[in-house]
Parts: structure tokens; sequence; C-alpha cells
């Protein structure tokens, strides 16, 4: 008796599962969820009667699947191990060759033939480490902490730097009342600070007849040479950027999906994170219509650039990336722009200063833009504008990517 009553728990527990198993199952391949499908619609879209396979979008390769021989930097994005590598030779105040092997003119940045690179392996390790342990992942630490531009790093306060003294204050006559102080008159808000500087470009109206943009000039980089450069812009997002260098013309293109670079060596397909950056400098509206880009914007102090007086917007993309926006308090225009790319040995900073407004058919462009990256070989980059036109026809080509040239038939 108690021998059939087990089989029957065991055979009901088996049911039970399989009931489970299988409603799991088919909940798993249901159709779309009421909230999403809604989305869609709104969109315009179709609404599909079963969720099809979400479309995997292409990711970056990280560096270790993009390269041979990387030891510590595992899980870094390709695009990312440039600025990396120039963020460490700023840090210590070094070039390239510190570190890394030249054989007659050729780089083996593989190799490890010098102790320097394996040191600083153990360094990359070491700021990992302490970022991970003592600051719960978050980069605080990093190369510059310690470094401050020499190879070994700084370990004592020298010159000492003494605090000033308090001033005093005057004594007051006896019987003279305390004068109440004013109330602090409550600043602009970001809203408001945004408006000001899309009124002094020119104002909403004039900005939203902007369809093409055609700026050429020079480029001048941190050895003085000027360089021809041309910019050709359509809104919403196409561009292409054509540089002419002693070597031979440079170009570089987006014409809404892909983007690209012709050069001596021939057509290729720029990576995402290059892409990124060029989006970041060079989409239509990238340095104008600037609150739809952030999701959070805090107004922050103020300071001064030269003889301006400027207020300060601190700012986060939906990434969570940070940037500060310097705005003239007086003309409401954008000065500088400070972004901050987050790596995962330390937060790499990049500064861009605006100068020179000039109206160009009702709107104001900035005839002079200066970059100041953390770049060994190229740290200051000029954009001097001669000439800027708008609203021209630009022949669609101009953004499409190039063809690669035909290889030449076999004899």
């Amino acid at each position: 008796m108690k021998l059939n009553i087990l089989r029957l728990l065991v055979v009901t527990l088996v049911c039970a599962c399989a009931v489970m198993l299988i409603t799991h199952t088919r909940a798993q391949n249901s159709s779309v969820n009421p909230k999403f499908a809604v989305s869609l619609s709104s969109l315009g879209m179709a609404v599909p009667s079963q969720t099809p396979a979400a479309p995997v979008a292409p990711k970056e390769k990280t560096v270790e699947q993009a390269r041979t021989n990387i030891k510590v930097l595992n899980g870094l994005p390709d695009s990312q191990l440039v600025p990396v590598m120039n963020y460490m030779a700023a840090s210590l105040g070094v070039r390239c060759n510190y570190c890394h092997v030249n054989k007659s003119g050729q780089w083996d940045y593989p190799a490890d033939d010098k102790e320097e690179k394996l040191t600083a392996r153990v360094m990359i390790k070491m700021v990992l480490d302490t970022n991970k342990t003592t600051f719960r992942g978050n980069t605080e630490v990093s190369c510059y902490t310690c470094h401050r531009g020499r190879t070994s790093p700084t370990t004592m306060p020298l010159p000492l730097t003494l605090p000033s003294p308090r001033p005093q204050p005057s004594p007051r006559p006896a019987g003279e009342a305390t004068a109440t102080p004013a109330p602090t008159p409550a600043g602009p808000t970001a809203d408001q600070i945004l408006a000001k500087y899309l009124d002094a470009l020119g104002g909403p109206a004039a900005i939203d007849k902007l369809k093409t943009l055609v700026m050429k000039g020079t480029y001048t980089g941190a050895n003085g040479e000027a360089l021809s450069y041309e910019i050709y812009m359509a809104a919403p997002d196409k561009f292409a950027i054509i540089v002419t260098t002693p070597q031979g013309t440079i170009e570089r293109g987006f014409d809404g999906k892909v983007g690209w670079e012709r050069g001596p060596r021939g057509v290729t397909e720029l990576a995402p994170g290059v892409l990124a950056g060029l989006k970041e400098k060079f989409l239509f509206y990238s340095n104008i219509k600037l609150k739809e880009q952030f999701t959070q914007m805090r107004v922050g102090r103020r300071d001064k650039i030269g003889d301006h007086e400027v207020i300060i917007i601190g700012a986060r993309t939906a990434d969570n990336r940070r940037e500060q926006l310097y705005f003239d308090a007086q003309s409401g225009l954008l000065l500088r722009r400070v972004r901050y790319t987050p790596t995962m040995i330390g937060v790499i900073p990049e500064q861009t200063d605006f100068d020179d407004y000039r109206d160009v058919e009702g709107v104001k462009f900035p005839f002079t833009v200066k970059v100041a990256a953390v770049e060994v070989g190229n740290p200051l980059a000029t954009r001097s504008y001669t000439e800027i036109k708008l609203n021209v026809a630009i022949d669609d080509s101009k953004f499409k990517m190039p063809a690669a040239p035909a290889k030449p038939a076999s004899p």
C-alpha cells in the first residue's frame, strides 16, 4: 500500500514538472507584449503576430579579439586602444617608443622586448585592481594620479604650497548696526541658457532653415603645417571631410548609414568607435541643438575664459558620458565644450574651443575651432575657416562610400 502511494506521488510530480516546462516554453514563444505592441504602432510600424528574433547589433571588437599579445587590457573596445595609449604616454611625458619597439622604421607593437612595456602591464593591473577594490569599480585612480607627466611617480609635495593668511575684517564702530546682506538673485536655468544660445546664433527660425553647410579653410596640427580643409554637411546626419596633405588627399564621410575613409591606401569602412567620434563633431546640429543630446543638465559654477565670464553647464548623455558646456555670460555664445570618455584606466578629456563668431546670412558660426586632446603627436589642432556657405546644393554622391578601385587584370 505504501509502495503504491509512493509511486502515485512520483507520477504526480513528474506530470507537474512537465506542465510547468510546457507553460514556460509557450510563454517564451507567445505573441508580443501589449505594451511593446503599442510602442511599435505609435512609430507607424506593423506589429508582428509573433515576436521575431531580435536583430543583434554588431558589437565592436575588443582589443584581444582584434590584436595579438594583449595581456591586461582585455575587454577594452578596440577603438579606445589608441586614445588609451596616448593617455598613458601623456601621463608619463613620453612617446610610443618608450615602451614599444621600432625596427628600421617599422613598429612591432606586440613585441615584449622592452622592460618598460612589462612594467606598464604591472602598473595597469595595479590601477585596475585599485579602482575595483577601493573605489567599487569607478575609475578614480589613473596613471596621471601619480606620474603627473614624469616617468617616475611624484612622491613628495614639493615645492610646498603655503596657504594665504585670511583677511581680517575691519573693526565696526561702536553702535553701528549690522547690515543685512542682500539676497543673491537666482541665476538662469539650463533651459534659459540654451534658449539664449539659440537666439545668439540667430534664432530657432533661422536655424531651422539650414539644410546644407559648406566650410573651407585650413587645418593646422601641432607641427604648425597648415593643410587645406573642407567640410560638407547636409541635415540631419550626412557629412564629408576632405584634407589635402603632402602625402595625398584623405576623405572621410557618412551617408546616414555607412561611415568610410578614402586615402592613399584605398577605401575602407570606418570602425564603429571612429565613426562615433566623428559624429560627435560633424553631425549637422552637433554644436547647435544641444538640449536634445543630453538626458541631464545642471547649471554649475561661473568661470572665465580669457576676458569672457562664462556660465558652465554640466551634462550627461544617455550612455552616461559627462560633458561641460561653457557659455559666454554676456553674448550667450558657446565658447568651450569638454567631453569626457571613461575607459578602464582613466577618464580621457577632449576640449573644443569656439572663437571668432561671424554672421553668415543671419546665423553666427565660429570661424576658429581649436581641439585640445590627450594625443602625444598632435595635442592641439586648429580649424580656421575662410569661407562658410549655407544652403548650397551638394550632390548626394559626396557622402556615399566610393567604390574600391578595380584590381588590375592578371597577365
